[in-house]
């Protein structure tokens, strides 16, 4: 098991652009009122410095783990899908959903389906529908079924997250708990999302869903790299035996 100590000692530095532009948003705190290029730049650059923080650890690493690649590229939908939500009051809120839809796919898709953990799924479907049954009554129109898929999907996204933690023994992981959590705060963020904008006013909505988001994207990056960690482990098992 990679040592939390070791993970912090080895990609703490990789982060420090990630947590100053995540600064930098918070501290500029623009108003959602003026949509511009320039406030969806400042909304993206977290994210942008995420995929430097998996391009840092080389293109080899990327090419020899498929999880790694399928998470850099849900960072890039993620991206596209924050721009768009700059202009969500310009029509563009359908845009966002889409491309966060794919994001999910792709996360879904590099925490894989090994273990199932069927317990883990049901605790994720239930979650995950009654969310869309206390949503249901506030949506209209295309969103009835907009929103359904996505709850879908997130909730299929944080069952596979959920379903590889397992807490004893050397099956334990932090790399698994980093994804886990991450889809957790994924569904919070959301969640606020979806209630702010479907039900009524948040108090304080815009500082919950961003730190969250935030904290999701950071952490289910960190589950792809820390594979390096343990594959460096391994190799390193393999040549004294």
């Amino acid at each position: 098991m990679v040592s939390p100590v070791t993970v912090v000692k080895s990609e703490g530095p990789k982060l420090v652009p990630f947590f100053k532009s995540t600064c930098v948003y918070f501290v500029l705190w623009l108003p959602t009122s003026t949509p511009s290029w320039f406030s969806a730049l400042i909304k993206c650059l977290p994210i942008f410095c995420l995929w430097v923080f998996l391009l840092a650890h080389g293109f080899s690493f990327l090419g020899a783990r498929s999880s790694a690649r399928k998470i850099l590229a849900g960072l890039i939908f993620s991206a596209i899908g924050d721009a768009f939500l700059i202009w969500q009051e310009q029509g563009y809120f359908s845009h966002g959903l889409l491309m966060f839809a794919i994001t999910h796919i792709l996360y879904s898709s590099a925490f894989g389906m090994k273990p199932l953990n069927l317990r883990a799924g049901l605790v994720t479907g239930v979650v995950s529908g009654l969310s869309y049954v206390f949503l249901y009554p506030y949506l209209w129109g295309p969103f009835t079924y907009l929103v359904g898929v996505y709850v879908a999907l997130i909730g299929f996204m944080s069952w596979r997250a959920v379903a590889g933690v397992q807490l004893t023994g050397d099956l334990w992981t932090w790399t698994k708990m980093s994804a886990c959590l991450g889809a957790a705060l994924f569904m919070v963020s959301d969640l606020t999302i979806a209630v702010n904008k479907f039900c009524f006013p948040v108090p304080h909505s815009r500082a919950i869903i961003m730190a969250t988001y935030y904290a999701a994207q950071m952490l289910i990056a960190l589950s792809a790299v820390e594979c390096q960690q343990e594959a460096e482990q391994e190799e390193a098992r393999k040549k004294t035996t």
